[in-house]
């Protein structure tokens, strides 16, 4: 069992990833109401060495010694993985020991305006930044920031690291109706997309429930008119991944694990974390399959989402 590292698991922008969490759950500098990590509980903006970075390259040297390689190495997981200091040791470290395998940097962009976190990732071969809003009261009802967290700075960040990174931007636009999917914040989204020219832009929505209730999934049909709106040549909505089922690192004995505990009581994917020992990324894999497969089911009450056998 792994302290830093989760998976190989299957994700619908990189396939078959090994993650890399340099954050504790939840240290972030957004709360976004659609995030399936969960509720942020540290909303900051302060860099530190949250997680050391010779415990992490200790984890990585062990794994890579006991395991095939991935399609890629990602930092992603509980948080905002820029916010921790010891970034570009690591970045470098993993590039040493696997030089063939390439470095993915899930972000959601906020910290992009520093340039001591621009020069860190042009270290990776795909960064991969969000980007929600392009308005201030937009950013802040669906991303709600750290206080003193701008758009307008988020935006020119991500337009400084396109000048000074060679490598792939796929930046990701998170359509939440309701929310960000009117013609005005549209508009405002595709001006921004025009001025940061990401390689691609990946169109998303929820996959899974979010922290607030009443949120609800864009259709296909909703994700494009979006595209047919903005008339742009580089837009895509993410697909689902093949069936997790039938990727490698999938663990048969996990998914009954999960469904032994929920059977005694409902739990929540905290509540399920904390008994199993399982990263969150890695629980909500599990569950998309036990969903799919139609034995559980989620119910929203007072303390949360919590997951219970579906009756038949």
């Amino acid at each position: 069992m792994y302290k830093y590292l989760f998976g190989p698991v299957p994700s619908r922008r990189l396939g078959v990833s090994l993650g890399v969490d340099l954050v504790p759950h939840k240290v972030c500098s957004l709360d976004c109401v659609y995030c399936e990590v969960g509720r942020t509980t540290d909303l900051t903006l302060e860099r530190r060495e949250y997680f050391p970075a010779d415990e992490i390259k200790s984890e990585l040297k062990s794994w890579f010694s006991r395991n095939p390689d991935p399609q890629y190495i990602t930092f992603s997981g509980s948080g905002e993985p820029t916010l921790n200091t010891a970034l570009p040791e690591i970045i470098r470290y993993i590039k040493k020991l696997r030089p063939a395998v390439p470095v993915a940097m899930l972000t959601n962009g906020t910290l992009l305006s520093d340039k001591n976190v621009r020069e860190a990732l042009l270290e990776c071969h795909i960064v991969l930044p969000s980007l929600d809003g392009a308005t201030q009261p937009v950013f802040e009802d669906i991303n709600r920031p750290a206080s003193g967290l701008k758009i307008e700075d988020c935006i020119e960040g991500l337009i400084h690291f396109r000048k000074e990174y060679s490598g792939e931007i796929r930046l990701e636009v998170f359509i939440l109706p309701g929310y960000n999917d009117g013609e005005w914040e549209l508009t405002a989204l595709k001006k921004a997309i025009l001025k940061i020219q990401p390689d691609s832009v990946q169109l998303n929505s929820l996959d899974r429930p979010g922290v607030l209730p009443g949120l609800r999934k864009a259709s296909t049909e909703e994700l494009e008119k979006v595209i047919s709106f903005w008339k742009l040549d580089n837009v895509e909505i993410i697909s689902k991944p093949a069936d997790r089922k039938n990727v490698p690192s999938y663990k048969s004995e996990a998914g009954k694990t999960i469904l032994d505990t929920i059977s005694r009581r409902p739990c929540t994917s905290d509540d399920l974390r904390e008994i199993l020992g399982i990263h969150v990324n890695e629980l909500n894999k599990y569950l998309d399959v036990l969903e799919s497969d139609g034995q559980i089911e989620s119910v929203r009450e007072e303390r949360g989402l919590f997951y219970k056998l579906k009756k038949r």
